[in-house]
């Protein structure tokens, strides 16, 4: 489904990441892990166009999306779920949600979609008319990954969901994850929580200072001594 071939991505002078390839294919849960600066958010920026790479190529679906626009791959299929939630202040958990779908013309269908994120975050229809600002951050994420499916993506991408969550929340936002992964969409997440993503994951890639040094199953990552000793406090 998604095939990423030799990114680079610079700042400035300062190569964020080099030279990293991997695939997501349809339907699989796959996480990347590394340490703060290893370069996740800026894969994710990269492939939602946020960020033009300086080297390499973002296939999906068999097309080249490199060099589009994030509204046109928004279009195309693929969201995000920002690092840091990003909600809209000043606006209601309904108008948040909304503003996921601002693409679409599908009016009964967008409400249909609404309906259903009410069903799986029950705290939401609750909230509806209430500053999203104003959540708790479990909440906020719930709204952030509501935003998200609103616009029907058929690649979801996470950039560190469980963020500033107590560990309660992490666990429900994980099985959350799980669950729309069983509803048919594929997930790409980027996750410091290197246990939880592995544990959920079908597969993984270890990232270190802008490259990928490691990948296997979420089972062979999750055993791997390697990964214990760096990331899984073993």
């Amino acid at each position: 489904m998604l095939e990423v071939k030799d990114l680079s991505v610079h700042y400035g002078v300062i190569e964020a990441i080099r030279n990293v390839s991997f695939e997501v294919n349809e339907g699989e849960i796959v996480s990347l892990i590394g340490a703060n600066g290893a370069g996740k958010s800026t894969i994710l920026k990269a492939i939602s166009g946020l960020h033009q790479p300086s080297n390499g190529e973002i296939v999906y679906e068999g097309t080249a999306i490199t060099k589009e626009t994030p509204k046109k791959i928004v279009e195309k299929g693929i969201s995000q779920v920002p690092e840091g939630r990003h909600i809209f202040s000043g606006m209601t958990v309904m108008e948040n949600l909304e503003m996921g779908a601002f693409l679409r013309k599908d009016k009964a269908e967008v409400q249909n979609d609404l309906n259903n994120i009410f069903a799986r975050f029950p705290i939401l229809k609750e909230r509806m008319k209430q500053d999203a600002a104003t959540l708790s951050g479990g909440e906020q994420q719930m709204v952030a990954m509501g935003r998200a499916l609103m616009s029907r993506p058929r690649l979801l991408l996470l950039d560190e969901p469980s963020m500033g969550l107590a560990p309660i929340l992490i666990k429900e936002i994980f099985h959350i994850i799980e669950e729309i992964n069983q509803t048919g969409t594929t997930v790409l997440l980027i996750e410091q929580n290197a246990k939880m993503a592995l544990k959920i994951a079908n597969r993984g890639y270890v990232l270190e200072t802008g490259n990928v040094v490691q990948t296997g199953t979420g089972k062979e990552l999750l055993e791997s001594d390697v990964i214990q000793k760096a990331y899984l406090g073993g």
